[in-house]
């Protein structure tokens, strides 16, 4: 092979390797972060939650997060020290010991 080949494939070997990290370090950026932004504190019914997800805190958010997701498929991020987010956190806790207990 020529020099000038060796060059080129080198090249084109160092910029995919630079365009491949950029795309995952800007993945990993987005990833790392809060999710919740605001959140919502305004007491509702549980039936309107289809599903709960609890973050706990961490080197991505100092701030534990409570994000539901509504029949309606909006997701909605809850206060986390409201007291009536903690019932519906316990709700679906023992609603999920109940449903893996009948398997």
């Amino acid at each position: 092979m020529t020099s000038k080949l060796v060059v080129a494939l080198l090249a084109a070997f160092v910029l995919s390797a630079t365009l491949c990290e950029a795309a995952v370090t800007s993945r990993v950026n987005t990833e790392l972060r809060c999710q919740c932004i605001k959140t919502h504190s305004t007491p509702f019914h549980p039936k309107f939650i289809k599903e709960l997800r609890v973050i706990e805190s961490g080197p991505h958010c100092a701030n534990s997060e409570i994000i539901v997701k509504l029949f309606d498929g909006r997701d909605v991020c809850l206060n986390p020290k409201e007291k009536w987010v903690q019932k519906v956190v316990q709700i679906f806790l023992k609603r999920a010991e109940k449903q893996s207990e009948g398997k």
